[in-house]
Protein backbone atom coordinates (compact mmCIF):
# COMPACT_ATOMS: atom_id res chain seq x y z
CA UNK A 1 0.00 0.00 0.00
CA UNK A 2 2.90 2.32 0.92
CA UNK A 3 4.80 2.12 -2.67
CA UNK A 4 1.11 2.25 -4.64
CA UNK A 5 -0.85 4.41 -2.25
CA UNK A 6 -2.43 5.97 -5.88
CA UNK A 7 -3.78 2.20 -6.35
CA UNK A 8 -7.03 0.82 -5.18
CA UNK A 9 -6.67 -1.07 -2.39
CA UNK A 10 -9.98 -2.43 -1.22
CA UNK A 11 -9.87 -4.47 1.77
CA UNK A 12 -11.26 -7.85 -0.25
CA UNK A 13 -8.39 -7.44 -2.66
CA UNK A 14 -5.75 -7.02 0.32
CA UNK A 15 -7.31 -10.07 1.73
CA UNK A 16 -7.09 -12.26 -0.70
CA UNK A 17 -3.50 -11.70 -1.59
CA UNK A 18 -2.95 -12.55 2.50
CA UNK A 19 -4.56 -15.52 2.39
CA UNK A 20 -7.70 -14.41 5.29
CA UNK A 21 -10.90 -13.26 5.18
CA UNK A 22 -11.60 -10.02 4.33
CA UNK A 23 -13.22 -8.99 8.36
CA UNK A 24 -10.37 -10.58 9.88
CA UNK A 25 -7.68 -9.10 7.96
CA UNK A 26 -9.61 -5.41 8.51
CA UNK A 27 -8.74 -6.93 12.38
CA UNK A 28 -5.75 -7.75 12.33
CA UNK A 29 -4.54 -4.36 10.08
CA UNK A 30 -6.22 -2.05 12.60
CA UNK A 31 -4.34 -4.21 15.63
CA UNK A 32 -1.32 -3.70 13.76
CA UNK A 33 -1.13 -0.43 12.32
CA UNK A 34 -3.65 1.27 14.78
CA UNK A 35 -6.20 2.46 12.07
CA UNK A 36 -8.30 0.60 9.62
CA UNK A 37 -6.87 0.29 6.09
CA UNK A 38 -9.19 2.83 4.41
CA UNK A 39 -7.19 5.43 7.14
CA UNK A 40 -3.91 4.18 6.64
CA UNK A 41 -4.56 4.20 3.08
CA UNK A 42 -5.85 7.79 2.97
CA UNK A 43 -3.26 8.78 5.61
CA UNK A 44 -0.23 7.91 2.75
CA UNK A 45 -2.45 9.75 -0.24
CA UNK A 46 -2.61 12.98 1.88
CA UNK A 47 1.35 12.86 2.38
CA UNK A 48 2.14 11.74 -0.64
CA UNK A 49 -0.31 15.15 -2.07
CA UNK A 50 1.45 17.53 0.34
CA UNK A 51 4.65 16.46 -0.63
CA UNK A 52 3.80 17.04 -4.27
CA UNK A 53 2.05 20.27 -3.21
CA UNK A 54 5.53 21.28 -1.59
CA UNK A 55 7.75 20.39 -3.91
CA UNK A 56 6.61 20.39 -7.28
CA UNK A 57 5.24 23.00 -9.51
CA UNK A 58 2.46 20.45 -11.09
CA UNK A 59 -1.15 21.49 -11.19
CA UNK A 60 -3.03 20.93 -8.55
CA UNK A 61 -5.54 18.52 -10.81
CA UNK A 62 -2.47 16.44 -11.74
CA UNK A 63 -1.06 15.83 -8.23
CA UNK A 64 -4.72 14.72 -7.08
CA UNK A 65 -4.75 12.29 -9.45
CA UNK A 66 -1.31 10.91 -8.83
CA UNK A 67 -1.78 10.44 -5.46
CA UNK A 68 -4.69 8.72 -5.96
CA UNK A 69 -8.08 10.24 -6.27
CA UNK A 70 -10.80 10.12 -9.08
CA UNK A 71 -12.02 13.69 -9.07
CA UNK A 72 -10.42 17.11 -8.19
CA UNK A 73 -13.86 17.87 -5.86
CA UNK A 74 -13.07 14.62 -3.49
CA UNK A 75 -9.28 15.63 -3.48
CA UNK A 76 -9.91 19.21 -2.34
CA UNK A 77 -12.99 18.59 -0.08
CA UNK A 78 -11.32 15.62 1.67
CA UNK A 79 -7.41 17.29 1.91
CA UNK A 80 -9.36 20.15 3.63
CA UNK A 81 -11.00 17.76 5.81
CA UNK A 82 -7.93 16.20 6.80
CA UNK A 83 -5.13 19.39 6.72
CA UNK A 84 -8.00 22.02 7.84
CA UNK A 85 -6.97 23.99 4.65
CA UNK A 86 -7.26 23.57 1.05
CA UNK A 87 -4.42 22.36 -1.35
CA UNK A 88 -3.74 26.03 -3.13
CA UNK A 89 -3.64 27.21 0.98
CA UNK A 90 -1.34 24.25 1.59
CA UNK A 91 1.07 25.07 -1.21
CA UNK A 92 1.40 29.12 -0.51
CA UNK A 93 1.82 28.34 3.22
CA UNK A 94 4.75 26.14 2.01
CA UNK A 95 6.17 28.24 -0.25
CA UNK A 96 6.17 31.43 2.07
CA UNK A 97 7.49 29.25 4.82
CA UNK A 98 11.40 29.81 4.83
CA UNK A 99 12.95 27.13 6.65
CA UNK A 100 16.19 25.21 6.66
CA UNK A 101 14.27 21.61 5.32
CA UNK A 102 17.18 20.74 3.52
CA UNK A 103 18.91 19.94 6.44
CA UNK A 104 16.53 17.67 8.36
CA UNK A 105 15.91 14.02 6.85
CA UNK A 106 13.05 13.38 4.69
CA UNK A 107 11.77 10.68 7.19
CA UNK A 108 11.28 13.30 10.16
CA UNK A 109 9.86 15.64 7.35
CA UNK A 110 7.51 13.02 6.79
CA UNK A 111 6.56 12.03 10.43
CA UNK A 112 6.00 15.61 11.01
CA UNK A 113 3.63 16.23 8.61
CA UNK A 114 1.37 13.02 8.42
CA UNK A 115 -1.79 13.90 9.10
CA UNK A 116 -3.50 12.91 11.88
CA UNK A 117 -6.58 10.96 11.13
CA UNK A 118 -7.47 8.78 14.63
CA UNK A 119 -10.92 9.51 13.49
CA UNK A 120 -12.86 8.87 10.25
CA UNK A 121 -13.31 12.27 8.06
CA UNK A 122 -17.33 11.21 8.02
CA UNK A 123 -17.22 11.67 11.73
CA UNK A 124 -15.14 14.85 11.81
CA UNK A 125 -17.54 16.63 9.74
CA UNK A 126 -20.32 15.35 12.31
CA UNK A 127 -18.55 17.05 15.13
CA UNK A 128 -17.62 20.15 13.36
CA UNK A 129 -21.38 20.09 11.97
CA UNK A 130 -22.67 19.55 15.67
CA UNK A 131 -24.11 17.04 14.66
CA UNK A 132 -25.67 14.42 17.37
CA UNK A 133 -26.73 11.50 15.31
CA UNK A 134 -24.76 8.54 15.57
CA UNK A 135 -22.96 9.70 18.43
CA UNK A 136 -22.10 8.04 21.47
CA UNK A 137 -23.91 8.51 24.47
CA UNK A 138 -22.15 10.19 26.47
CA UNK A 139 -24.50 11.56 29.13
CA UNK A 140 -23.20 12.32 32.29
CA UNK A 141 -25.05 10.96 35.76
CA UNK A 142 -26.38 14.21 37.87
Amino acid sequence: MDAASHEAWPVQRLARVSHVSAAHFARAFKDAFGVPPHRYLLTRRIERATALLRDTDMPILDIALQAGWNSLGTFGRTFRDVTGESPRELRARQRAATHALEQVPGCFLSAAQRPDLTIAVSEKRRREAGDTVGAPNTKEDP
